[in-house]
């Protein structure tokens, strides 16, 4: 009976949180699946019409859903070969020992805390074909050439906000190299530099092997994240031009609240929701198999 009670305190404790997460995350999920099933406008007088799999063949005969899983693999990718190396490296500066490491803290960070809206149309603004701050610079420095409407153009847009995404989210994922970074006992770098390593091979055979579950959470978040990102594309291009930007979170959007077809948007949420999910339990299986080896 002794032993229980801590338990029960533990419990008791994560009773609120765990009431909380499933009213707010759980209960809405099930409702979507739910929801994906029938036909309705979202007028609450008219009733529900049950459909069976007809949201889902619909979704999957949209050729713009299948353009929206390409940008979606943009942002993926973009998460490992662009937020990957320099949120690495941003989290090796700020834990190293070098002066002014607290001004890189902030500044790294501080994209970070900035509101979506507010960052969208900052670079909304800074990216405007016509008297954009980016097209100006180029222009004074002789660069017109180079000059165009970065977000107006169907073969570039998705890469600039790409781009964008990147420079919000480095300074979140930095946070967390960090945390694995002050992890690594200190004494395991001292007895490398005493067998003579440098500081490329304590991090090629300390500093990466033993960031292993760090690297696992980053995957993990890399990949949820590209599937629910939404509000930097909805307010710097609204899905466009011509739909070369949209994802599939802009599509349950337009399904839901803009052609009021609800039963389509739920069965995008639905298939977010899921591939979130099996995401996860891969990413969670490849990263745990390869570190038991």
């Amino acid at each position: 009976m002794v032993k229980r009670r801590p338990y029960m305190i533990a419990a008791a404790f994560l009773l609120p949180a765990f009431v909380l997460y499933t009213l707010v995350y759980v209960v809405p999920m099930f409702q979507t699946a739910y929801m994906s099933f029938f036909s309705w406008n979202g007028i609450k007088s008219v009733p529900l019409e049950f459909v069976g799999w007809a949201n889902y063949d619909e979704m999957f005969q949209k050729p713009e859903f299948y353009r929206s899983l390409k940008n979606i693999g943009v942002f993926i990718v973009s998460s490992f070969v662009l937020i990957l190396p320099i949120a690495f490296t941003f989290a090796l500066i700020i834990t190293s020992k070098l002066k002014g490491t607290r001004f890189f803290k902030v500044a790294f960070f501080m994209p970070s805390i900035l509101p979506l809206t507010a960052v969208g149309l900052m670079w909304q603004f800074l990216l405007k074909g016509d008297g954009g701050l980016v097209n100006t610079v180029m222009s004074v420095l002789g660069m017109s050439a180079w000059t165009r409407d970065w977000l107006g153009e169907p073969a570039i847009a998705i890469y600039v906000v790409v781009i964008v995404n990147a420079w919000i989210y480095c300074g979140l994922n930095m946070i967390i190299f960090a945390s694995g970074l002050v992890a690594i006992p200190e004494d395991l770098y001292e007895a490398a530099a005493l067998d003579g390593a440098t500081g490329f091979k304590k991090l090629r055979y300390i500093t990466v092997p033993l960031m292993q579950e760090t690297i696992k959470i980053f995957s993990i978040l890399a990949v949820t994240q590209s599937l629910r990102v939404f509000g930097q594309i909805f307010v710097m291009t609204n899905g466009g031009p011509n739909g070369a930007t949209d994802v599939p979170t802009t599509l349950l959007y337009y399904e839901s609240f803009k052609y009021n077809n609800f039963g389509v948007g739920n069965s995008i949420g639905t298939f977010i929701i899921v591939a979130a999910l099996i995401s996860t339990v891969i990413l969670n299986q490849l990263m745990s198999t390869r570190n038991a080896r």
